[in-house]
Parts: structure tokens; sequence; C-alpha cells
């Protein structure tokens, strides 16, 4: 494998669309971001910017400049004379950042099922039904951003700036795992079950059952995220002996 190259499978569609000169800077970590979350850009390649630029239509300065803003977030990892590579974390950093990120959404749903107003749970019904359609198409990408959309609007229906701040910071840096933990059918399909019984806290407005059920989700995906990791790290040290 080349470092300088992004591998042949994973190169993004040749027909998505480039990228409009409005909202350049945005749009430009908006991709490059979702490239990361879905795998497109796997954990420790070495970024090619050329082809990046090829890909998305542009140039290399808004292209420096998304990769600085996405090493701010902890997702690029930028050397001095070696250029850019997406970030990976250690098994320890995976496991304390789930913990973490385990208790931002179980405060988060406690305070969600108190202050949520009827329009926000209608929003997030219709978020969950959609998702379950991208289920049942085997559509990972759509299931995911609608996952994650509920994820935030809980989130944000909290109405706790401080905790709002600190859950998207946090969450940035999970959010490839989070996307990687649905690779095998029986851990998708136990969170969709986690999925189900969040609406039904949220629609009884049970706070303390909302954020056990949020809890435990996210330390369910920790363990199929460390799973996922040590067989591929024992793939690789098999392909290396």
């Amino acid at each position: 494998m080349q470092n300088s190259d992004i591998d042949a499978g994973m190169t993004p569609p040749p027909l998505m669309p480039k990228v409009e000169r409005q909202r350049l800077h945005d749009t430009v970590v908006e991709h490059i971001r979702r490239f990361i979350v879905e795998g497109v850009l796997e954990p420790g390649k070495k970024l090619n910017e050329r082809e990046l630029c090829e890909t998305l239509g542009i140039s290399r300065t808004p292209l420096r400049e998304a990769l600085k803003v996405l090493a701010a977030e902890g997702l690029i990892d930028i050397e001095p004379n070696r250029g850019a590579s997406v970030s990976k974390m250690s098994e320890a950093e995976i496991r304390e950042t789930f913990e973490l990120m385990s208790g931002l959404e179980a405060f988060s749903g406690e305070l969600a099922a108190e202050r949520m107003t009827a329009a926000e749970l209608t929003e997030i019904k219709a978020l969950h039904y959609a998702m379950l359609a991208c289920r049942t198409q085997n559509d990972l990408a759509g299931y995911y951003s609608r996952n994650q959309a509920i994820h935030d609007k809980i989130n944000e229906a909290a109405r706790n700036s401080a905790l709002r701040q600190t859950y998207v910071a946090v969450n940035r840096r999970l959010q490839a795992l989070r996307f990687r933990s649905n690779f095998q059918t029986p851990k998708w399909d136990r969170a969709i079950h986690d999925h189900d019984e969040m609406l039904k806290a949220l629609e009884a407005r049970d706070g303390k059952r909302l954020s056990t059920i949020l809890r435990q989700h996210l330390l369910d995906k920790r363990d199929a995220v460390l799973q996922i990791q040590s067989r591929e790290d024992a793939a690789a040290g098999k392909l290396k002996a």
C-alpha cells in the first residue's frame, strides 16, 4: 500500500457533486469529515492532497484550511514535512472517550425528557422511522446520518449550552467509530432495539430510563468497536508475520 495514495476501492463515488464555491470552507470540511466517518479515509491513512483536490474540485488552499479545522477537532494529524493523515485512536483512548460520551449522552437524555417540546419529539419520531426504513434497505450511511441526528436532537433538547459544547467536541472524535460499530448485523439490530426503547422513554418523559438506555447504548458501541479493532489488529499481525 502506498502512503501517498487513497486505496482503489475506497475512492469516493465518481458522481459525487463538486463543491460549490459558496460556503466553500464549511462544505470542504463537511465532505472530508464524512469521508472519515464513512471509512472512505481510514484511520492512519496518509492524505494525498492532489487526489482530494481532484475529488472535491477545489484548489489546495481551501483544502489545507479545512485540514487545519479537522486537525483542531482531532480527526486529522498534521506533521511538519510529512503532511496530514487520518487520526487513529489507541485502545485506551477509545475506551475512555466512549466512557465519557456514555455519561454525556445519559445526562442529555435525562434533561431532554424533561425539557423537550412536543414538536421536537415529533421530529425525532420522524427521524426514527426514516432510520428504520434505511435499515430495511441495508443503507448504513443513510441509517447512520438519521441515527446521529436523533442523538444530536436529544442533546439539543437538553438545553444546556455547556453540555452541548462538550458533547459536540467529544462526539466528533467518535463518529467514525460509531459508524463502524454497526458493521455486524447483530450489533446493528441491537442498536435498532435500543432506539425503539429510547423513543418509548422519551414519549413517557422518563428521564431516568432514557439515561440508563443511552449510557448502555454507548458502552455497547465501545465494546463492538474494540472487538472489531482487536480482530483487525490480529489480522494485520498475521500478515506481517
